[in-house]
């Protein structure tokens, strides 16, 4: 079974939409998909639509990837099988919406300090009415020729201590595990492995993960090197964590995709253990 909890549409910054992903998911053999767009759940309902009335034997997971803060670092939070209708949950969405609209006002008032104006509507317009994300604000600068491709412009603008650079405020970590878990989910820290952090640092985050009640971390990644998994698996255990894995899929590449390469070892416990697949 092909399994995949971490992937991105268009309601945030993937590249492809809910009906899109699930056409993915389907070429990809993919059995098991969670659709975990930042800090929304407005996806789910039009990708598990198309999935069943299109006959596609896809298992697809109400999650999301909640942006918290903690000690400086921009932490992100999967939450897995979450109620996408519980109006607390959602009520509760509309704060990280509107610090995330807040972030790209910010970041592109201070592009326009730098020389580079207008970028905002270039955004807005690619957006295409999901809210407006760092990738694309990055999209558009090198829509306009400022950047010749989105990573360049983390590296000289929207990165950490760069001209650019927002450092928003987010909710803690505990209380994105206490939001998953009030909406009936389960709390998974988003790929650990990708953090600009020191071992000693990623020790002490997933240990205040697993106090604060966090329930799984992803443990694997498509391009993960073997070293870095074993880190991964020993924290892992070392907090009594579930393993979850993830592509954190945003756009068809030859780097990432749906379901590839996200075996869990037989002697990690992984974050399903207790679903029915065929009911989820």
């Amino acid at each position: 079974m092909k399994i995949d909890l971490h992937c991105h549409s268009t309601c945030s910054d993937g590249a492809l939409t809910p009906v899109e992903l699930v056409q993915r998911a389907q070429q990809m053999q993919v059995d098991v998909l969670a659709i975990t767009d930042h800090d929304t759940v407005a996806g789910i309902s039009a990708a598990r639509d198309y999935a069943k009335n299109s006959n596609i034997k896809l298992n697809i997971i109400a999650g999301i990837e909640l942006s918290t803060s903690w000690h400086g670092f921009d932490i992100h939070v999967v939450g897995l099988r979450v109620d996408k209708d519980d109006c607390v949950f959602l009520k509760r969405l509309e704060g990280q919406l509107a610090e995330r609209d807040k972030r790209a006002e910010r970041i592109c008032e201070k592009l326009a300090k730098c020389g580079h104006e207008g970028i905002y509507n270039v955004a807005l317009e690619i957006a295409d009415g999901a809210q407006i994300s760092r990738n694309h604000i990055a999209r558009a600068m090198v829509q306009r020729s400022i950047c010749t491709h989105p990573q360049q412009a983390f590296t000289k603008y929207l990165g950490k201590n760069k001209k650019a650079h927002v450092t928003p405020n987010w909710i803690r970590i505990e209380e994105a595990i206490q939001w998953i878990h009030d909406a009936g989910g389960q709390a998974v820290l988003a790929h650990p492995g990708h953090y600009d952090m020191t071992t000693k640092w990623l020790r002490k985050l997933v240990a205040e993960f697993a106090q604060s009640g966090g329930d799984a971390m992803e443990i694997t990644h498509p391009n993960m090197a073997a070293d870095k998994k074993k880190l991964l698996q020993e924290i892992m255990f070392d907090n009594a964590l579930l393993a979850s894995a993830g592509s954190d899929f945003h756009f068809p590449s030859r780097f990432t995709e749906l379901g590839r390469r996200l075996d869990i070892p037989l002697s990690c416990k992984p974050v399903w253990h207790s679903w029915n697949l065929a009911t989820t």
